[in-house]
């Protein structure tokens, strides 16, 4: 998609029809227009997302004010029908709706408690119909501080700006959006930041338009698909470093204000961490990359072509080992692996953690910092505990456990051993090439290395080390245990 806006048709007028007096009263033949659902029908999260229609663009215009965290919005969505729909719903949390359109014409609407958030209910002054394209505009404000019915994903430091921290149900903090990660969109930003801050979001910039007031809005454009999940966007006091990888792909760093010379080094380790990433995967499947390096943040997170670090992880070892690099590593895997390549709902998230986790601890034993197999015996030492307690790697209970993160480490470990490291590495370095851009579930992974292989038991050796209530044997370590 180009960085100009997709210009959609306007909702088209229904069809005008006759039917006899007796029979019921219909917009057309064969049109039946009903609300889309107000869940997209997550496994872990079923009212997170909305159904009847997939969104195929985002524009985002989003005016912040440091230190008193008001802001104002505009969000122009477009997207397609997949049902006739009287109505849709999309996810806000803690905003005022000042006004909705659909197609350019005003559409009533209504706010509502969601199980997570709010729900956003739309009533276009037409129906639509299936497939049929349309633009919704809605205008909103609020205060990046305010009361919000579950957890925000605003992320503030000393500064007086913010970083977003969505994943995994919280960009309805920042935006109306339709927020499941099997709805992805490509995107456009427009980010106002007064003198002496800058603004951050996923893709490139694309222009900075400059104000009499010393102010700028900062322009941005994802060319990629993106679910809302991985939203970047941030106002800080920042400076932008730049640099190229090997290969030539351009490369944008956001430090703290002065302190360049602290992080500059840091972030200029990206270069090599990307060459030996593409080794594995191949190219690098967006236009830029870089990480934002923020002190109101504490996690790690891998928001599209920027990744989200707190200032606190960059400190060597007890050995004096630049460690955090296996950090770096983890979330540069996530470009891949969840990125590109999207698990279609939350249930299927050991897609993006266990490769995360294998690969910045592969990437830890040829720095000579750990053992893998060290770290994967402990893993399944603990593992059968934390299926009966969490669920299994591929069927977890909940997010942010062990079993998807080191668990589905464990799976890819036990993977390699069984089928050997060259076919090993097709498995993996074919997968991202072969569902670039896509929504995917453990099915697919479990499909694609039987393709890969032509090997057939691995359709039950996978679905036992995924789904199973207990480990597996671990292939040639027939002395490792696990507690029960």
């Amino acid at each position: 998609m180009s960085t100009s806006r997709r210009t959609l048709l306007k909702g088209a007028g229904i069809a005008a029809c006759t039917v006899p007096l007796a029979a019921p009263v219909a917009l057309a033949e064969g049109f039946d227009p009903r609300p889309g659902s107000d869940g997209a029908g997550d496994p872990l999260y079923p009212t997170l997302g909305n159904g009847g229609y997939q969104v195929t663009h985002y524009d985002l215009t989003f005016d912040f004010t440091p230190v008193t965290y008001d802001f104002t919005g505009v969000v122009k969505m477009s997207a397609r029908a997949t049902q006739d729909l009287s109505a849709f719903n999309l996810d806000t949390d803690g905003h005022t709706i000042d006004a909705v359109t659909v197609n350019g014409r005003a559409a009533p609407f209504a706010l509502s408690a969601g199980a997570s958030g709010q729900e956003l209910t739309v009533t276009p002054a037409r129906p639509l119909h299936k497939g049929q394209p349309f633009a919704v505009t809605v205008a909103y404000r609020g205060n990046g501080k305010a009361p919000r019915t579950s957890l925000s994903g605003w992320k503030f430091g000393t500064d007086g700006g913010f970083a977003c921290a969505a994943q995994s149900s919280r960009a309805d903090t920042f935006m109306p959006c339709n927020d499941t990660p099997s709805d992805k969109a490509t995107w456009t930003f427009h980010l106002s930041a007064p003198e002496g801050y800058v603004a951050a979001a996923n893709g490139e910039l694309t222009g900075k338009d400059k104000r009499a007031d010393g102010s700028a809005v900062w322009h941005f454009a994802l060319r990629e698909r993106m679910p809302s999940e991985l939203l970047g966007i941030a106002v800080v006091k920042g400076t932008y470093l730049y640099g190229t990888s090997r290969t030539g792909l351009p490369l944008r760093h956001v430090v703290p204000q002065g302190q360049e010379d602290t992080y500059g080094p840091i972030v200029a380790r990206t270069p090599d961490h990307l060459a030996w990433l593409e080794a594995k995967f191949g190219k690098y499947p967006f236009s830029v990359y870089g990480i934002h390096i923020y002190d109101g943040y504490t996690d790690a997170l891998e928001n599209s072509t920027l990744t989200l670090m707190g200032t606190n992880w960059f400190k060597p070892n007890a050995d004096g080992n630049p460690t955090y690099e296996n950090t770096m590593v983890h979330e540069l895997t996530h470009q891949w692996w969840g990125d590109s390549v999207t698990p279609d709902d939350w249930q299927q998230a050991w897609l993006n953690e266990g490769p995360a986790t294998y690969y910045a601890a592969l990437y830890s034993q040829e720095r000579g910092w750990s053992v893998m197999a060290d770290k994967m015996e402990t893993t399944y030492a603990g593992l059968n505990a934390v299926r009966a307690k969490d669920g299994p790697p591929g069927l977890p209970r909940a997010l942010g456990g062990t079993n998807i993160y080191d668990g589905g480490a464990l799976v890819l470990y036990a993977l390699q051993l069984h089928v050997g490291q060259r076919l090993f590495d097709r498995i993996m370095g074919q997968w991202p090439r072969r569902f670039k851009d896509r929504t995917v579930t453990s099915e697919d992974f479990i499909r694609h290395a039987v393709d890969v292989t032509r090997d057939r038991s691995l359709d039950p050796f996978l679905r036992d080390w995924l789904f199973g209530p207990v480990n597996p044997p671990m292939p040639g370590h027939p002395e490792w245990s696990a507690a029960s």
